[in-house]
């Protein structure tokens, strides 16, 4: 009989072409982790994931979902699979899930990103993977000021575009920034929250209040962009690199390590 599991995914998404998998021989996430676990179940396995992470962006809190038919308990299962998987994908934790119809992104309350901006005069090779390094000044009042512009519900036309059927709007819970030391500079840490978001949405987000921070836009281009729901020409896209899905919430904000856990 098979049984719905869900669990918790990490991964580096370097070498890779998005979550979702594309055509034979692209690689994907969501292409190696299938592979494995069809190769421990031996039989094929179709992989659900909450979120749609963009070519080179990463994940230490994705959640995903799949059925299988495994008489050996899920901590054997999550062993076997992270055996056959690459050396820059890890499944962190694994049990069965709540519902047998449960959906990964469906049933999802909210997801979590965090993007790190490396502000110094020079690069660090040790974290060139895992952020955007930007060698000139920023104001980082200013980029408060537009993290919290977008909290609340808003449409966000003006930085993303939705996935098919859907439209634009979406609430914000959290948007903030902080930073943290780094030798001659700083560790810039912006961490958002919302119900969903648009495709790209984040990385435009971060794009244009990095545009405040250099004091080439106002920090009133947050509203403007908010009020108009049309993306512009012109404004700043961070690159992917810098881009971590941390942390997916279901009802009463649990996620899979925290029910199996036990801690909410």
């Amino acid at each position: 009989m098979q049984l719905r599991y869900w669990g918790t995914l990490a991964y580096d998404g370097t070498a890779y072409q998005g979550f979702q998998r594309q055509a034979e021989g692209v690689p994907t996430i969501q292409a190696e982790v299938e592979r494995a676990a069809a190769t421990v179940i031996g039989q094929p396995v179709t992989v659900l994931g909450a979120g749609r992470t963009d070519a080179g962006v990463h994940a230490s809190g994705q959640v995903i979902a799949f059925d299988a038919a495994w008489r050996h308990g899920a901590q054997r299962l999550l062993s076997a699979i992270n055996a056959y998987l690459p050396d820059d994908i890890a499944l962190r934790h694994l049990e069965a899930a709540p519902t047998p119809g449960f959906h990964p992104r469906f049933d999802a309350r909210s997801r979590e990103y965090r993007y790190v901006v490396l502000n110094a005069p020079v690069r660090d090779p040790l974290l060139g993977r895992r952020v955007w390094h930007l060698r000139g000044a920023l104001d980082g009042e200013a980029m408060r000021q537009a993290a919290a512009a977008l909290i609340g519900r808003h449409d966000f036309g003006g930085f993303g575009k939705p996935p098919q059927g859907e439209n634009t709007i979406r609430t914000v819970l959290r948007s903030e920034w902080t930073q943290e030391p780094h030798e001659n500079g700083f560790l810039r840490v912006y961490s958002i929250e919302a119900d969903a978001f648009l495709q790209h949405m984040v990385r435009r987000i971060v794009g244009v209040m990095t545009m405040v921070g250099r004091r080439m836009q106002p920090v009133e281009i947050i509203a403007r962009l908010l009020h108009e729901g049309v993306m512009p020409v012109g404004l700043t896209v961070a690159p992917p690199q810098g881009l971590t899905l941390v942390k997916v919430r279901y009802s009463a904000g649990e996620t899979p390590a925290e029910a199996i856990t036990g801690k909410l």
